[in-house]
């Protein structure tokens, strides 16, 4: 079984000058892929935790925000059956579901979910397109 990848995704107002801005701004290696999404990759990752008001403090924000925060993080696997057991696995640890898992509109299956303090995650899988390491 392939390991399994986390990844981060980040809604953009303008796909083209966002592109340049990660590609030219910071440098970051794009991974081929064609359509209206872009992949890069993001070597040694980790996610962070950190209090949400200690969190919007010091970025200078209000703590209190509602609706789309224009950012998901997904979680990629490799079958649509590991879809629906991460769904179930984080339902069960108290997220809360978002949008049961469903075939998509580019061909792979996906569901999301909102962690307890309401970030929004997306499960998927894509037999198209596996964004790990080739040797997996």
């Amino acid at each position: 079984m392939k390991p399994r990848i986390n990844m981060i995704t980040l809604g953009v107002q303008d796909l083209e000058r966002a592109i340049s801005f990660y590609e030219e701004g910071l440098e970051l290696p794009r991974k081929p892929f064609e359509g209206n999404v872009a992949f890069f990759e993001l070597k040694s990752s980790w996610l962070a935790l950190y209090p949400w008001d200690a969190l919007a403090q010091d970025a200078t924000l209000d703590s209190q925000g509602e609706g789309f925060r224009g950012v998901t993080l997904a979680h990629a696997v490799s079958s649509k059956e590991q879809v629906d057991q991460a769904l179930n696995q984080a339902v069960g640890a108290g997220a809360t579901l978002v949008k049961p898992a469903q075939d998509v509109f580019w061909g792979g299956y996906s569901g999301y979910f909102s962690d307890p303090d309401g970030h929004l995650w997306e499960v998927a899988w894509n037999p198209h397109f596996w964004p790990g390491p080739k040797d997996d």
